[in-house]
């Protein structure tokens, strides 16, 4: 017998929306793995501190946080070793996963290298898209309005397409892509529809209009709703006024 492999959503950074599953699982598990730069804490780890146990063994998915970073396969096919040689020996392993393991998410090449050799199960979490309309308090989409979810390293001529093709985009990874993202936003003429959120569901979280940030000022964990489709939500609001 096998250990267990689970792939565990905990949200965009508040503990208290980890799921009661996630919790479940990751204050049973023996093994907890997370992604981890190779500077700095995990923010995997930091959202979930809290729920582990000394009794727990703990393995860092560590990988290079520059743009010159070495190839990822090679971190992930050591990573699904490690993690292998503990299911191999019953342990189950919990991997913990900022926001949704299966959105974005690092698990998935676990997943991959994984799941065909043990059993497993993903523990769905709570998106930061889905947190940042909450935070923002203007809805994502209504009725038949198309949503798209837009990475910002897109290039402008992609990025603008996948806007004028969408009733409301998420622009996410927004970092250091932001003066441009921001630019391409004001030629088209929809500044007005745009907000921002940063560090959603943290103690230091921004919300404001895409007019009011500074050029320097987004951080990686930050995004754009943009809102084209038939219902009235603007975002006419600061910080105060959104519940920051």
């Amino acid at each position: 017998m096998t250990g267990k492999l689970y792939g565990l959503g905990l949200g965009p950074g508040d503990p208290e929306l980890i799921t009661l599953k996630a919790h479940r699982i990751l204050t049973a598990a023996p093994v907890i793995a997370y992604p981890a730069p190779d500077t700095g804490p995990s923010f995997a780890r930091q959202i979930a501190a809290s729920y582990i146990g000394a009794h727990q063994l703990e393995v860092p998915v560590v990988m290079p946080m520059r743009v010159e970073r070495f190839p990822a396969q090679e971190v992930y096919d050591a990573a699904a070793e490690t993690i292998g040689r503990h299911l191999d020996a019953g342990s189950d392993v919990a991997v913990l996963c900022e926001g949704d393991p299966f959105f974005y998410g690092s698990f998935m090449y676990l997943f991959e290298r994984l799941a065909d050799r043990y059993p497993t199960e993903i523990v769905p979490g709570v998106s930061s898209v889905m947190a940042a309309a909450s935070a923002l308090k203007r809805p994502l989409a209504a009725r038949n309005d198309v949503l798209s979810v837009v990475p910002g390293p897109l290039g402008d001529d992609i990025l603008e397409a996948r806007i004028a093709a969408a009733d409301a985009v998420a622009i996410i990874k927004v970092g250091r892509h932001f003066t441009r993202i921001r630019a391409l936003i004001e030629r088209l003429g929809l500044m007005g529809q745009a907000a921002y959120a940063e560090r959603v569901s943290l103690d230091n979280q921004q919300l404001m209009p895409l007019d009011d940030v500074p050029d320097d000022a987004a951080p990686y964990f930050s995004m754009i709703l943009i809102y084209k489709g038939g219902e009235v939500w603007h975002p006419a609001f600061r910080n105060n006024e959104a519940g920051a």
